[in-house]
């Protein structure tokens, strides 16, 4: 129980940097659910193998009794574990389980199970931790022999001089790692290119031809808000003022701004150190919250801890997955970070890579398989993936925390014939701090992933959007070898696809169709990149449904978001029965044929302030009805239209039909301004003479504290005259009686 307690100092203390009391209160809440739920969810210690790290591979597995034999003691690791489960399952076709015992479990490679480890029948192989004890999984292999750099290191910042501390090693890391989390690397201060995917020309003196060059990375916010790369570099043209890079960037390096990493002369902050393969040492400027003496400090050796994997045909139409295994309560930290390939493929702006492994646990071909209660922390690249053929998985009361990568990523074949990745659930699962390495990161994506239904997760503190529902948006679909989204593509299962095809051509191949998005709750999204939002939609096939979700306190200093956004091409998506409440520039982006019915939008902060932006049409098939816009203060704008609802009704530039609310379904809406009640006035009046909106009102809702966050409906509000759905926020986010 002690170290159980523990893990809820770890997940408490992560959110008291939280500003708002009620976010706080109500996210305690919810993170001590999880705890609960975690501590009580195996009383059995009888198992059929033990797994101790003071055991032996050479013992049977049991659990020694006091006067036993040393023979009969557990086994030393989870292979060998997996191994005796392959000869038990001959005799034993029942369910079987594996304990393993508190502890650190130092791994050097990747632990596979393949068909072979499968459950027989419908029987479930579990892989546990022993009730009330916390065993790890780390990669992370101490560095010894360090000493204070002696004399001045040139290059090195007069700050640091004398507080520098250098070990020698062998090795080669991304990330490093001490009894705090992750460590950080030494950065530059930003700077503004121009170049392009592959060169960049950098203002004088920015950077140098390193002798150690190739250990140098440029991290890259490119034009585009929505995406950014880490680059290592393979030369530095100091007199022409040109460096270039080993892979090419997303978009032009040139506009944003980019920062160079693990170079000596920007260690200038406790934390902070370098890496010099060509010498063979690492240097490190140790943090004050360190006690006395030398600091304990860790070098991950793996990205990829656990690989369920079955039999993958990855151009024919038929996998053979891994059936009914399940790991529960184990805790997964210290693990590298991901890299660009020469070959890789990207999904949708790169936001990650297809078919890679940068996740601690990867079901890369499994159906009926479960990731219970586990904790992933302090890591270098993603938590979870389900690649390729990934059905009937539960993801379930995890604790996901401080990743370089994403939390949860869905992700089945690209477009083609070939959809084997669906019906997975993941439910009740804590994610936030995702995205510190990789700030595109999500904590939740979902990619050419259908019928899964995604619910009751609490997603906050991400760098970028919360949650991703994607497939390809339709302009990629084209013959072409660009890393984003186009080396998914699976051509010889297209034949028939016209060599210009239309969105209707290619929806039948977007496989991200009829997910259930539910009762999460997202908070804090959006803290470094732009263009983002709570939850994002495109790209994706018809019939998703967004309903139920708690949006709010998206106020990052970025302008460009929305707390819920349906974006270019993208069609026949419900959003429903939702709170958006104090998110900042927009509440709802709408385009096409969606439907927004029955939602709640209060609060939506300035700049901007618009509740319901509509970009793209046609909007024939789109619905606003039953919803309530409350604002309490007058800078805000409730409907939004391109031009104002003026102007050419041509195509745009784009070849875009403009978004017209005369075109939608509207009606039955409450549009409330608490400090300017004829704003309300003026917006209804304009939708009235557009024939829309005929029986909406501009009336105080009744709400029982908006100014706190309490939606309820008082006694005799007009909202349940109309229709309106109250929100119930005590079943949304982190709920104690998970299923």
């Amino acid at each position: 129980m002690k170290s159980q307690l523990s893990i809820c100092v770890v997940l408490l203390g992560s959110i008291w940097d939280q500003r708002n009391e009620e976010i706080m209160i109500r996210t305690w809440v919810c993170s001590l659910i999880l705890l609960i739920a975690s501590i009580g969810s195996a009383a059995e210690t009888e198992a059929d193998f033990y797994v101790s790290v003071d055991g032996s591979d050479s013992w049977s597995g049991m659990l020694a009794a006091p006067n036993a034999q040393k023979s009969d003691g557990p086994f030393a690791t989870l292979e060998r574990a997996r191994d005796a489960v392959r000869e038990l399952k001959k005799q034993n076709t029942t369910d079987l389980v594996v304990l393993i015992r508190e502890g650190t479990y130092q791994l050097t490679n990747t632990i596979v199970f393949g068909l072979g480890d499968s459950g027989v029948g419908t029987s479930t192989i579990t892989y546990a931790a022993y009730p009330g004890e916390t065993p790890m999984f780390s990669s992370g292999r101490a560095i010894q022999g360090w000493e204070p750099v002696a004399g001045g290191l040139p290059g090195l910042p007069e700050s640091a001089q004398g507080n520098v501390l250098v070990a020698k090693t062998s090795a080669r890391f991304l990330t490093l790692y001490d009894a705090d989390g992750r460590l950080p690397r030494a950065r530059s201060e930003r700077f503004v290119p121009k170049g392009s995917a592959t060169e960049l020309r950098f203002p004088k003196g920015q950077l140098k031809n390193w002798p150690n060059v190739e250990d140098v990375e440029i991290l890259v916010r490119p034009t585009r808000l929505w995406t950014m790369n880490v680059l290592p570099l393979v030369s530095v043209d100091e007199e022409a003022g040109v460096a270039r890079t080993a892979i090419p960037a997303t978009y032009g390096m040139n506009k944003i701004g980019c920062w160079v990493e693990n170079v000596l002369e920007e260690l200038d902050e406790p934390g902070e150190w370098a890496l010099n393969t060509k010498d063979g040492k690492v240097y490190l400027w140790p943090r004050s919250s360190w006690h006395e003496g030398k600091p304990t400090v860790m070098a991950p050796q793996l990205i990829e801890y656990i690989r369920v994997e079955g039999t993958i045909d990855k151009e024919g139409p038929k996998d053979i997955p891994v059936r009914n295994l399940c790991f529960r309560g184990i805790t997964f930290q210290h693990g590298e970070r991901y890299t660009l390939a020469a070959d890789d493929a990207g999904l949708q702006h790169d936001w990650d890579m297809f078919d890679k492994d940068n996740a601690l646990v990867r079901l890369r071909g499994a159906e009926n398989c479960a990731i219970e209660q586990c904790h992933f922390l302090h890591s270098g690249s993603g938590a979870i993936r389900v690649d390729l053929h990934g059905q009937n998985n539960k993801i379930t009361g995890n604790h996901i925390a401080h990743m370089g990568g994403g939390g949860v990523l869905l992700c089945g074949y690209g477009p083609g014939t070939k959809d084997v990745n669906k019906n997975n659930l993941v439910y009740n699962n804590a994610i936030h701090h995702v995205g510190e390495i990789y700030w595109q990161s999500p904590g939740i994506y979902i990619c050419q992933s259908g019928e899964n239904r995604v619910a009751n997760n609490l997603i906050y503190h991400t760098n970028y959007t919360g949650l991703i529902v994607s497939g390809i948006i339709h302009r990629f679909i084209t013959r072409g070898n660009k890393r984003e989204s186009q080396r998914t593509i699976r051509w010889h299962e297209l034949a028939g696809l016209p060599k210009n095809p239309e969105p209707d051509d290619v929806r039948p191949f977007l496989h991200t169709r009829n997910n259930l998005i539910e009762c999460n709750e997202i908070h804090h999204a959006m803290k470094i990149l732009g263009d983002g939002n709570g939850i994002y939609v495109r790209g994706a096939g018809p019939g998703n449904v967004i309903r139920r979700n708690y949006i709010h306190h998206l106020v990052s200093v970025i302008n460009g978001q929305s707390a819920i956004r349906t974006d270019g091409g993208q069609k026949d998506t419900l959003i429903a029965e939702n709170l958006i409440y104090k998110c900042k520039s927009q509440g709802v982006t709408l385009k096409l044929n969606n439907r927004f019915e029955n939602n709640i939008v209060a609060d939506v902060i300035a700049p901007r302030g618009i509740y319901l932006k509509i970009v793209e049409g046609p909007m024939q098939g789109a619905s606003n009805k039953r919803n309530i816009y409350y604002s309490p203060l007058a800078d805000c704008t409730f409907i939004s239209e391109p031009g104002g609802g003026t102007g050419n009704v041509g195509e745009d530039r784009r070849g875009r039909v403009p978004a017209r609310m005369k075109d939608i379904d509207s009606d039955n809406n409450i549009y409330f301004c608490k400090s300017d009640t004829s704003l309300g006035d003026k917006t209804l009046e304009k939708l009235q003479r557009d024939g829309v909106d005929g029986s909406s009102l501009t009336v105080d809702p009744m709400f029982v504290d908006p100014e706190h966050g309490d939606f309820r409906f008082k006694p005799g509000s007009p909202a349940l005259k109309l229709g309106i759905t109250p929100f119930d926020t005590t079943k949304v986010g982190l709920v104690s009686d998970a299923k």
